[in-house]
């Protein structure tokens, strides 16, 4: 009997899993792998956040495929030797595995994929966490697209197929190779800081969710997604990041045009991610290398800590630090208060970001930061400052975020006026 290795990393799922159902066709044994190799994705390892939903989604993984008569073996890296040693341990002849687009993986996986081959195994992979590739969406010169709404017609034109790829049916090896035990990556904090995430991460999980947002939040979503106190947006956004449930299945679900857009929206972050990888640590717009900004230690950590004295960012970063989620429209606003009330770089903010959020995602996270910054493909332009006490006003009217994060009053640490005035001199003196 052959055996294939499936190798599983942000695809955690059994449904829809295109290099799944290929390794199933295969006629033989699969057996499943998850390696855990975070040295090898820096300088941009899993967050803390982002570990903690991990274990929780390999475990679920795991409880998924032990009801297939499989099991989830678990190894540390290094990656390649670790392939190989599985190669050697199960005598597979072919590999497999689903695609992720992360600069320093793309590089990592190439390498790993010129080196089975070079060993004589069949080593393929496939895309399951987006509608497209991201070399599939072409402007008409063949370049990469660098706004949306032409990205979003080109997508449509195109045309997306919300149709599961395929069923799988999976036999396991005769005798598995050993495996080491969830508990001993490590994944899970040591201080319980965890415990105000009320998540069920994993595909049930996933499936919970979007059956809550199709029957209760659909309906309202081109209003109610601005609406921070109210479950008005899918809250999809980690699992389709561990990828415990996919893009397809969503488009199905979930017909509106407005939430389809934010769908699109994601894969135009993944596009520029793709066309622009130094845009991880670098402005898209090359003449925002030379921006003003400040080095603000003690407003940085006053951020962070959600004690700005502005009700309505302290209360996002609060939400952010118990539960490992912020709502999107309050991201767009505490963005804006750090690097334009403080003139504190966007990338600090990135960082910050990747390390608290659950759903914490390359692509999504330089395209979010660098599109309220004013210094990313088509950005909100750095003039426009989100006034965050009209913006409560707008978007909070009674207050009930508010009273539920940020209820006692802290002073303010800059005035939004004088603020406001500093950063477009900053932009002036950018433009100079």
């Amino acid at each position: 009997m052959t055996t294939t290795i499936h190798w599983f990393r942000l695809d955690l799922r059994v449904a829809d899993n295109p290099a799944l159902v290929a390794a199933s066709q295969s006629g033989g044994a699969v057996v499943p792998v998850f390696i855990w190799a975070p040295e090898e994705e820096a300088p941009w390892a899993p967050g803390a956040a982002s570990r903690w939903w991990l274990h929780h989604s390999l475990a679920a993984l795991d409880t998924e495929l032990r009801k297939l008569g499989l099991r989830l073996i678990i190894r540390r890296g290094p990656t390649l030797a670790t392939l190989r040693a599985l190669v050697r341990e199960t005598r597979a002849t072919s590999v497999f595995w689903n695609r992720r687009y992360e600069p320093v993986v793309r590089a990592r996986d190439a390498q790993v994929q010129v080196a089975l081959q070079a060993d004589g195994l069949q080593a393929e992979s496939f895309n399951s966490a987006l509608l497209f590739e991201p070399a599939e969406i072409q402007t008409g010169s063949g370049g990469p697209y660098r706004v949306f709404t032409p990205f979003w017609r080109a997508c449509l034109k195109r045309g997306i197929d919300p149709s599961p790829k395929g069923s799988v049916r999976l036999t396991g090896p005769k005798s598995w190779p050993a495996s080491l035990r969830l508990g001993d990556l490590g994944l899970l904090p040591k201080l319980d800081w965890a415990r105000g995430f009320v998540w069920q991460p994993g595909p049930a999980g996933a499936a919970q969710e979007l059956q809550r947002f199709v029957q209760t939040g659909l309906a309202e979503y081109k209003t109610g997604r601005d609406c921070p106190a109210r479950m008005g947006t899918s809250r999809l956004s980690p699992h389709l990041h561990f990828g415990e449930i996919s893009p397809r299945q969503v488009w199905a679900a979930a017909g509106s045009e407005d939430y389809r857009r934010q769908l699109v929206w994601r894969e135009f972050a993944y596009h520029l991610l793709y066309h622009y990888p130094h845009t991880v640590e670098q402005p898209l717009r090359a003449e925002y290398k030379k921006f003003p900004w400040r080095k603000a230690a003690a407003e940085l950590t006053a951020w962070q800590r959600g004690r700005t004295g502005f009700p309505l960012v302290d209360a996002g970063l609060r939400e952010l630090w118990t539960t490992g989620w912020m709502h999107n429209r309050v991201r767009m606003v505490a963005a804006s208060f750090l690097v334009k009330d403080l003139l504190i770089p966007w990338q600090a903010g990135a960082r910050w970001f990747w390390d608290t959020l659950v759903d914490a995602d390359l692509a999504n996270n330089t395209l979010g930061w660098q599109w309220v910054a004013g210094c990313g493909a088509d950005a909100a332009p750095f003039f426009r400052i989100f006034n965050p006490t009209t913006q409560a006003e707008k978007f909070d009217p009674e207050g009930k975020y508010i009273g539920r994060w940020a209820s006692e009053p802290v002073p303010p640490i800059v005035d939004h006026g004088a603020a406001r005035t500093r950063a477009l001199r900053a932009l002036q003196q950018l433009k100079k």
